[in-house]
């Protein structure tokens, strides 16, 4: 990756862009034009895969999508083994005891009651004191004051902090890795680096992203907060919404437009609101011990030296950079939530008794505690792998896209099917971990990308590459002959096509006479290494499953959501079973093989559309009794809540 250290000015940047010759069509707004789409559909979708084909120029070739793991996995004849298998980073010494020191002082404040104010929200005496601790310069560069500790320890760390507060672990990833911190880091002249990383490490400034707006979420061309530069300032004027951590004197990453296109300033919001900023508190259910605000700009001072500036992209690019980072940490975040659901359950269903026998010897119970177990491993599997590609130089996209959305959905699973059903009404208390964090449990379905969507962002990144090579210049030699529906009984269609085809036809003849090799998983657990043959093994022929879909739909493939949806989900599963399976047989526990076991069984019924069976049942049950005897194996001590209107 590279950081743009030329303190180009703002004049000559405005000039430079005027001159630009216009931008190529991409494969993707090329291919919405060829199937009828509007103008401003294409171009607007087109923006945005701009921006993304910008920010993999970023990376070295090596590391971009289509070198990474998941790209290979699909499309190559050899399939990348190594590239799915995490090694553990250990911290040294004196990082360890300051990580450790971190905790330590968000548990004092806990024990303590001092860890929220009168209106629920973190106080600034724990913020302060986790500065003191070096918890806000985790991610900063040792020359700016930070700690520059590897991703994948940070993310490893911010499960622990989840374990005692998860707000406290989701405003330490808001900070480093979506807030100002990244694109500081990554974009950031010099001078910039110089006048805020400094504050940002130690605390003194706290940071945000402020991106989303009141129509422009999953959109992001639809971004109307704008700024003019008049003299030596930008004058700031527009709306945000769902802030997180965005409170008068906290500085933040502010996109906004400048001459029509999308650019990133830092900016310091003042100590308390006025004319130029005011604050919009709409009641937000979730994030309820942290800020989340709308914030509004009326000519709103930055100067113009804060401008971001990124050689051959925009401030979109800039913005879906830290992206990946804030996947990871959700993923984290929820491998540390589950584990305290976990913990909270475990002392019920001993205390618990129906028909005069504990509930942890009913098999439902043991089943989601099982499930529970099995969800903690993947996690833990999901969050050591990208988080060391991460470290590596790869870039991602995919990667990390899993990793969030495992993380969000199975945190909300084991919320509702799992910890809440286990608890009964008792879960509806006031004081009680489900009833008063609900929301929270919920919304990373939402932050950092829905699901659903982002599927269809991972499907995109796994069909461009072949797209552009075999799909855009048949459609390209559709339109030429003013063909809308091609029939291959058709002479003049075929004569039409006889060129655009021939890579095509190569390439789909050689699939059918080259069989794939799938990897040998020997040296693992037999179970494990079972389930890793299958797995690798149906990446390898998902390539024919994606083309199929292409062909079926060609042009129209953008608008059959639901199929690329579908698609997606069951190659994500896959590639959560590989990862998992092979985590577990590096670790060699006892616990996390079992755990991985019932994973991909539980992954594998999904993927197949089968129901699950005796087989699955016994596994799962089996686990969960392990856990209930064994539950220092994942929960480590982690403090309970106390049983609420207790009967005996």
């Amino acid at each position: 990756m590279s950081t743009l250290d030329d303190p180009t000015t703002n004049s000559d940047l405005a000039e430079n862009s005027l001159n630009k010759p216009a931008p190529e069509k991409t494969f993707v707004e090329t291919a919405l034009l060829l199937s009828g789409k509007s103008q401003d559909e294409a171009t607007k979708t087109g923006t945005i895969d701009r921006a993304d084909d910008e920010l993999e120029l970023f990376f070295a070739p090596e590391y971009q999508t289509q070198q990474s793991p998941i790209h290979r996995a699909v499309w190559d004849q050899t399939f990348p083994k190594e590239n799915f298998q995490s090694q553990e980073v250990i911290a040294d010494p004196k990082l360890a005891v300051q990580l450790q020191n971190c905790l330590k002082v968000v548990q004092r404040h806990q024990n303590n009651g001092t860890h929220y104010d009168e209106k629920g929200k973190i106080t600034p005496e724990l913020f302060n004191d986790l500065g003191e601790a070096g918890y806000w310069g985790l991610l900063v560069d040792k020359k700016y004051g930070g700690s520059e500790l590897p991703f994948q320890l940070f993310s490893r760390f911010l499960t622990e902090m989840a374990t005692i507060n998860p707000t406290v672990a989701g405003l330490g990833s808001v900070h480093g890795c979506i807030g100002a911190v990244d694109p500081l880091m990554t974009f950031g002249t010099p001078d910039l680096k110089e006048n805020f990383l400094p504050l940002l490490a130690s605390g003194e400034k706290l940071s945000a992203f402020a991106l989303t707006e009141p129509g422009a979420g999953s959109d992001l061309t639809a971004l109307k907060t704008e700024a003019v530069l008049e003299g030596d300032h930008y004058y700031v004027t527009g709306e945000k919404l769902f802030i997180t951590n965005a409170i008068p004197g906290r500085v933040i990453g502010l996109v906004c437009r400048i001459e029509g296109k999308p650019a990133v300033l830092i900016a310091e919001l003042p100590s308390e609101e006025n004319d130029q900023f005011q604050m919009v508190d709409y009641g937000l259910y979730a994030l309820k011990h942290s800020y989340n605000n709308g914030l509004k700009f009326n000519r709103f001072q930055v100067p113009k030296e804060n401008l971001l500036q990124i050689e051959g992209g925009d401030g979109l690019t800039i913005a879906y950079h830290g992206l990946n980072r804030g996947r990871v940490a959700l993923c984290a975040t929820a491998a540390g939530t589950i584990r305290l659901m976990l913990a909270n359950t475990l002392p019920w269903i001993r205390y618990r008794e129906t028909y005069g026998l504990p509930i942890e010897a009913r098999e439902l119970v043991r089943r989601r505690v099982g499930m529970m177990s099995a969800y903690i491993v993947a996690c833990d599997a999901l969050v050591e792998w990208c988080g060391g590609l991460l470290d590596q130089g790869y870039r991602g996209e995919m990667e990390c896209i899993i990793a969030k959305i495992f993380g969000s959905e199975v945190q909300k699973e084991t919320a509702i099917e799992l910890f809440m059903k286990t608890h009964g009404g008792r879960s509806f208390l006031h004081g009680h971990l489900f009833g008063d964090n609900v929301h929270e449990f919920l919304a990373p379905c939402i932050y950092e990308g829905e699901g659903e969507m982002l599927g269809m962002a991972f499907m995109k990144s796994l069909i461009k590459q072949h797209g552009k090579e075999y799909y855009e210049p048949i459609g390209k030699a559709l339109q030429e002959a003013g063909i809308k529906q091609p029939n291959p009984l058709n002479p003049a269609h075929l004569v039409a096509l006889r060129q655009a085809a021939i890579p095509y036809v190569k390439w789909r003849v050689g699939e059918a006479l080259n069989w794939a090799t799938t990897p040998d998983f020997n040296g693992m657990p037999e179970v494990l290494g079972a389930h890793a043959n299958k797995a690798a093994h149906q990446l390898q022929h998902s390539r024919i499953d994606v083309d199929n879909l292409m062909r079926k739909f060609q042009l129209a493939l953008a608008d059959r959501q639901c199929a690329m949806a579908d698609l997606s989900q069951r190659i994500q599963d896959q590639v959560v079973i590989l990862v998992t399976c092979l985590y577990a047989a590096r670790t060699g526990d006892e616990i996390h093989i079992a755990a991985a076991d019932v994973l991909a069984q539980h992954l594998q019924n999904r993927i197949s559309g089968h129901r699950p069976d005796g087989t699955f049942f016994k596994t799962a049950t089996t686990l969960g009794k392990h856990v209930i005897e064994n539950s220092d194996a994942l929960i480590d001590k982690i403090q309970a809540e106390e049983i609420m209107m207790q009967y005996k």
